[in-house]
């Protein structure tokens, strides 16, 4: 199994509206894809509270890819996220990284 950290700045003021894109449009395409969530995150406390953080697993990298890209290019998806942007970009920023679990790790 691998992980994906993926954390998104999001435009200041704009936290309430990607949490409704996801809750509303992302979650149950991710779902549709066979997408994996493992959990989401707001930052409390820390450098920026303009973050959403979640992290997917997956079977592997090719698996990765190819959910990714039928996500990306799922009808519903375009049209959400181009009518979740009518007034401007939710998302300044996107990072992500793959990441291994070590031998010892409880998540496997």
């Amino acid at each position: 199994m691998i992980y994906e950290e993926r954390i998104y700045k999001i435009m200041p003021g704009r936290i309430p509206d990607i949490l409704k894109r996801f809750t509303n449009h992302a979650l149950p395409l991710f779902e549709r894809h066979g997408m994996k969530l493992v959990g989401f995150w707001t930052t409390s406390i820390g450098p920026s509270n303009h973050e959403l953080i979640y992290l997917m697993a997956y079977e592997s990298l090719d698996e990765r890819d190819r959910q990714w890209t039928a996500f990306a290019g799922d009808p519903d998806w375009v049209r959400a996220k181009a009518e979740s942007e009518a007034n401007g970009p939710l998302v300044v920023e996107v990072s992500n990284r793959i990441l291994k679990p070590t031998t010892f790790s409880p998540m496997q």
